[in-house]
């Protein structure tokens, strides 16, 4: 096993972390006039390149009122731009705006902006200015670290905590574990682990620091790097908590380790029984009945009830689904009949389960179901419902008129996307090694509106004349949810119809 020290498990962790200070600015929201705004956007798109004084010129003559909010507004109008906001700033800074003063919120917003126009030396300088304006909170930091690190300054990144600190705002392990946190989100834990143990003679690191470098190497896959952090984890007298553990055993089920995994959830169980709650349960019986495992996952399921954990619904649905896939359909509604208020990761795990079984017309059925128990459907259950009537790579229909090519690859021709149209037709067509699947997710998307509701009503009653009433009331339904408000509200509850078939499926 990769992990070593288990032991280690049974102490328990008394290192607790501070609460991070919340700067409160003290400039009062005022209203922005959207003439003014515009017309002074105008300006700097149009003179970005010309000469201060004839762009200060122009700015000047505008006669606009100069405020905290407006210069925000500024910089959200030019996101990725940062030669109108940095000429703009510079405008700020002139005598005749003396009574103009920035805060940290424009200085973040304006290290933003040119953090994403990738304009690294423009940024460090900018990061002295705020430094040496006493200007810097813990977004200052996260900004800071996110962009350096993703632009590979690993010296930079460190030299970052020691500017800082020169400028007052001393080494804290709270700042750090913050940066550490928000780099590991966006998979940038090489980075984060370079400035963690480049920090570490001047920082003391607690158990947090570990945790999300931990959990950082998880996301990303590589168990190794996150052995090696946990064993200095464990060696620093530190006792990872829960959720890293959990992290771990869904790292080992995702890359299909399943005996690692499990021996890590019986250590667990051994050492550290009283701290398992229904979180470390459903890790293990999701991925037991994803794997089809549905004796190992009674087992376990039985113990958290014994214990007296109360299941969750997320629980609930991947046992439903776990027994639909492996055919035991009857046990399957059991278990949904004996819950008192069936909410939708229940009937997601029916719908998956019933149209894994090819059973797309009893999963339209508990569709109008959880629609008749008030129970509103998401834009993963339109999805999951779409594909297994019409297939990932949708089917031929029976009508010439009415069928998957008039409908969904005319729908996107109609609203303007006939490049992707056209890169599904080809793979169709040419086929080969390539799988051609539709995107039911950017079509729905891209009738998101008034529009697609009228076109959702439409198609829906060509679909019933040609017999396709489940896939009309799907595609109904999804039209009456985009919809204004007043629509929705005096929308008519989709009527099942008597003489449908139960094992009826488009072709």
């Amino acid at each position: 096993m990769l992990l070593r020290r288990t032991t280690a498990l049974l102490f328990k962790n008394h290192h607790t972390v501070q609460p991070l200070r919340r700067h409160i600015t003290t400039n009062p929201i005022t209203p922005v006039n959207r003439e003014e705004l515009l017309k002074v956007c105008t300006i700097l798109y149009q003179q970005q390149n010309s000469p201060d004084s004839r762009l200060h010129s122009k700015l000047t003559s505008s006669n606009f009122n100069l405020t905290h909010e407006f210069f925000l507004q500024v910089c959200n109008n030019f996101p990725y731009s940062w030669r109108p906001v940095y000429r703009f700033f510079l405008f700020t800074q002139q005598e005749k705006n003396s009574s103009f003063t920035h805060t940290h919120v424009s200085f973040n917003k304006m290290l933003d902006v040119v953090a994403k126009s990738r304009n690294i030396d423009l940024f460090w300088s900018l990061v002295n200015e705020t430094a040496r304006r006493g200007l810097v909170n813990n977004k200052t930091f996260v900004i800071g670290l996110k962009t350096l690190g993703g632009a590979r300054e690993l010296k930079k990144c460190v030299e970052f905590f020691h500017l800082m600190n020169l400028n007052g705002y001393g080494y804290s392990v709270e700042r750090l574990n913050k940066v550490v946190e928000e780099m590991c989100k966006v998979k940038l834990v090489e980075e984060a682990k370079f400035v963690v143990f480049k920090m570490k003679d001047l920082i003391k690191l607690d158990g947090v620091s570990y945790k999300w470098l931990i959990s950082g190497f998880c996301e990303k896959g590589d168990l190794i790097e996150a052995s090696k952090i946990w064993n200095l984890m464990v060696d620093e007298g530190f006792v990872p908590d829960v959720d890293v553990v959990e992290n771990f055993m869904e790292t080992f089920f995702k890359v299909n380790q399943f005996g690692e995994g499990l021996k890590l959830f019986q250590t667990m169980r051994l050492k550290r029984m009283d701290e398992l709650g229904v979180s470390t349960y459903r890790v293990v019986i999701k991925w037991l009945c994803k794997k089809g495992m549905m004796d190992n996952a009674h087992e376990v399921f039985d113990e958290m009830c014994e214990r007296g954990i109360r299941v969750d619904s997320l629980t609930l649905g991947y046992v439903v689904y776990g027994l639909l896939a492996k055919h035991r359909v009857r046990e399957a509604y059991q278990i949904v009949e004996k819950i008192d208020v069936v909410d939708i990761s229940v009937y997601h795990g029916l719908i998956k389960g019933l149209l894994k079984l090819r059973r797309a017309s009893e999963a339209t059925q508990v569709f109008r179901e959880m629609i008749k128990r008030g129970c509103e459907p998401t834009m993963h259950t339109y999805i999951m419902l779409l594909q297994g009537h019409l297939g990932r790579r949708g089917r031929k229909g029976t009508d010439p008129l009415v069928n998957f090519d008039s409908i969904f690859v005319g729908g996107m021709v109609k609203v303007g996307h006939s490049k992707e149209a056209i890169k599904y037709v080809e793979r169709v067509m040419n086929r080969g090694m390539e799988v051609p699947r539709f995107d039911y997710n950017k079509f729905l998307h891209y009738f998101s509106n008034e529009e697609g509701a009228v076109m959702f009503e439409e198609v829906a009653k060509k679909l019933r004349e040609v017999g396709l009433v489940d896939l009309a009331d799907i595609l109904e339904r999804y039209g009456q949810k985009m919809s204004t408000r007043d629509r929705r509200r005096n929308r008519f509850p989709i009527i099942e119809d008597a003489n449908e078939m139960d094992d009826k499926q488009v072709m």
